[in-house]
């Protein structure tokens, strides 16, 4: 039965070495790109956001070390950058985290936070959260999940940075790879209820609830046959490999210039110029 409170994915976080860097790496590749947000000194941290509609993507660094951000830390020495960790949308954070106590893992909260956030009227304001995640441990393909239940939606899904001169408009997919991609498949199917199915290639894919983007585990082999001509330079063998981004194509085309390569019927961003992540844009 699938969980009451997890409703499929909210954002992705990718895990970047140099925060400021990163972020005008993504203006360079046509998002439009939040103004940055720092976390509390507890969690020593800052992001930046690139909103769609109804998820989005996260650029975290770490602005200094903390015990909290000790996994994320270890995670840029073991792989370097890219998908360190995935969201769901928790409907809500208390409830999410006894649906997944009562299937045997052990939440890490619910832990409430804010940050504050620079309006485009120019006032002050926070985005609010209320967040749960599973066992450190349990992270198919290496990548760890939680839930986040947004109070202050408004803060976060601002029209202005929800534009794009890319063309970008949601996610589709989570690419995941692994050498054994079933097993993967299995265990994230396990830690949120929900049915893998085979996809014709081999893959495997778990939906991740309502009408959000789907995880596709597969190897890095198949990942290279279904992206013919994108080099994979410097991706792990098991990791967070990319995002599929649905997007105006005509648009993102142009914004993406040479960086852009035409592959699979798509526009695709090589990891090596994503900060570790592949992004495949498709017709939305």
């Amino acid at each position: 039965m699938a969980l009451k409170n997890v409703i499929g994915i909210d954002h992705a976080v990718v895990m970047v070495k140099d925060l400021d860097k990163a972020a005008d790496n993504y203006r360079r590749l046509g998002f439009t790109v939040s103004p940055r947000g720092t976390h509390s000194a507890h969690m020593g941290s800052g992001n930046y956001t690139i909103m769609f509609d109804p998820d989005y993507m996260e650029l975290l660094g770490v602005l200094a070390p903390t015990e909290h951000n000790a996994p994320a830390r270890a995670f840029l020495a073991t792989n370097g950058e890219g998908i360190e960790r995935i969201a769901f949308t928790a409907v809500d954070s208390a409830d999410g985290a006894e649906e997944i106590r009562a299937r045997g893992f052990p939440p890490i909260g619910p832990t409430d936070f804010e940050r504050p956030v620079n309006m485009p009227d120019g006032t002050v304001s926070a985005a609010k959260f209320r967040t749960f995640q599973w066992p450190v441990a349990e992270a198919p393909s290496g990548v760890r999940i939680f839930a986040c239940q947004h109070k202050t939606r408004e803060t976060v899904w601002i029209p202005e940075l929800m534009k794009h001169a890319n063309g970008a408009r949601r996610l589709k997919q989570v690419l995941m790879v692994a050498p054994d991609p079933a097993k993967e498949a299995a265990h994230l199917s396990r830690l949120i209820d929900r049915e893998p199915r085979r996809e014709p290639d081999g893959a495997v894919a778990v939906p991740s609830g309502g009408d959000r983007a789907d995880f596709v585990f597969l190897t890095r082999d198949q990942l290279g046959k279904r992206y013919p001509g994108v080099p994979l330079t410097g991706l792990p063998e098991r990791a967070g490999a990319g995002l599929v981004i649905a997007a105006d194509l005509a648009a993102a085309e142009k914004a993406l210039g040479t960086v852009g390569i035409r592959s699979a019927g798509g526009v695709v961003v090589p990891p090596g110029g994503a900060n570790g992540t592949l992004l495949a844009f498709v017709k939305a």
